[in-house]
């Protein structure tokens, strides 16, 4: 049975602040779905995690009714007002930029230049974050209160950047376990500045990748690194087969920073083993969470669930995407992710791996009820918890018939699946229980 340790308080807050840390560090490269962002990204997700595979994929490869787009990178982008005043600035946020704008350099007049950009209302104060990766366009992006103060007259601006065949970048490690069956994570790294709907993916998921690392494993891991949507939709032209074949769970790192909340959404089928886990993980956490429809889906889930393809992939978060106010723009910042919310973000993940793990099914080796008390197992003083724990394996053997696992039998008497599995373990010693694998 594998067994983990569980970490102490001090442990904890010093790797929220490790990944705090680290996302510092990532936070001012600005990233896109392809570009020299992302392998500068993936290079420092290497220095982390060695054993990371880099690959690029060419541009114009097909993939599902997609095509891998032509390569982006950006050197400068700015306007200058009337005046010649340096009002938007690239170097000073890359959030300014429509991400994949195409090169310009001009003159325009306020009413001309108005047409290319973008600001956000409700946030007056906030920088929106756009794109246009697959529509050939340019613009900027600047708070409302600035732009409802822009003076009339000629404005001159200029986007340095090169739109052109190259490669998408996309990173993958497998961690190997005792089985070839898998879990899949899966996180991505194609946002600019941003915190909370970027970087804590990555940042939990490279923290999650060194725990299991340290951890004995049923389980094979297979983590990627990709761009959101084209990334997960070339990595499922090149590996579905493998990935129906071999993963019984995965999970999208997401949204996985903030303080605020807890959010479930499910795969679109329901009823998954990472289903099950997350929810499982999240009951027997102590706090509130939110669970969401499949509807509400917005990110790879999207991909990773489509039909035909029907992975068993769920998602774990904090506030969910497109949910919490600063979603999408310069609000999202380093202050909205905290070490204490990336620390819970990564144990709450923890916990529905830790109950993936044991998680087994078991068919009992008698018939009708066994004799407990011959094998030692039947406290001879009945108090509370000796009740309890003859309630738990007496539970065990009557549903260990094949097809019933120890999470169902965990959500039926609401323990969580770790103590369960220790009861197990012990039935499994004396005989009492066959594993299935």
């Amino acid at each position: 049975m594998v067994v983990y340790k569980p970490e102490s308080a001090e442990q904890g807050a010093a790797l929220g602040r490790a990944m705090h840390g680290l996302a510092t560090e990532l936070f001012p490269i600005c990233r896109s779905i392809t570009g020299d962002g992302v392998r500068q990204t993936l290079g420092i997700i290497k220095r982390e995690l060695p054993d990371l595979q880099i690959f690029e994929v060419p541009s114009g490869t097909p993939c599902f009714d997609w095509v891998v787009p032509n390569e982006w990178n950006i050197r400068d982008a700015y306007i200058l007002d009337p005046s010649g005043q340096k009002i938007v600035d690239f170097k000073q946020n890359n959030l300014h930029v429509v991400g994949y704008s195409v090169p310009v350099e001009g003159s325009f007049a306020l009413k001309e230049l108005r047409a290319h950009l973008y600001t956000q209302p409700e946030r007056p104060d906030a920088i929106p974050y756009v794109t246009s990766y697959y529509k050939e366009h340019w613009g900027f992006c600047l708070p409302y209160r600035q732009y409802r103060a822009l003076p009339s007259g000629t404005y001159r601006v200029k986007i340095d950047t090169t739109l052109q065949p190259g490669s998408l970048t996309y990173g993958e490690i497998l961690m190997p376990g005792a089985s070839e069956r898998e879990v899949l994570l899966s996180t991505y790294v194609c946002h600019p500045s941003l915190a909370n709907n970027e970087l804590s993916g990555p940042v939990v998921t490279i923290a999650l990748a060194k725990w299991l690392a340290e951890q004995p494993r049923r389980y094979s891991y297979r983590i990627v690194f990709i761009p959101e949507t084209i990334g997960s939709i070339y990595y499922l032209s090149r590996h579905l087969d493998h990935l129906k074949r071999t993963v019984d769970a995965g999970f999208v790192v997401t949204c996985v920073g903030d303080d605020r909340a807890y959010s479930y959404m499910p795969s679109r089928l329901g009823g998954t083993l990472a289903d099950r886990a997350a929810l499982h993980a999240l009951r027997h956490s102590g706090h509130d969470f939110t669970r969401y429809s499949f509807l509400d889906r917005g990110s790879d889930e999207r991909q990773y669930c489509s039909p035909g393809v029907d992975l068993p992939v769920a998602s774990l978060m904090r506030s969910k995407y497109a949910t919490y106010p600063e979603y999408h723009s310069s609000d999202d910042d380093l202050s909205l992710i905290t070490p204490a919310g990336l620390q819970g973000g990564f144990k709450m993940l923890q916990r529905a791996i830790e109950s993936i793990e044991a998680n087994r099914r078991y068919r009992t080796t008698t018939l009708c009820e066994p004799s407990l008390s011959q094998r030692g197992l039947d406290p001879a003083i009945g108090t509370n918890d000796a009740a309890e724990a003859v309630r738990d394996m007496m539970t065990i053997l009557a549903y260990a018939d094949g097809n019933h696992d120890l999470l169902h039998v965990a959500e039926m008497l609401n323990v969580p699946v770790a103590q369960l599995a220790e009861t197990a373990a012990r039935l499994q010693q004396q005989n009492l229980l066959a594993e299935i694998g």
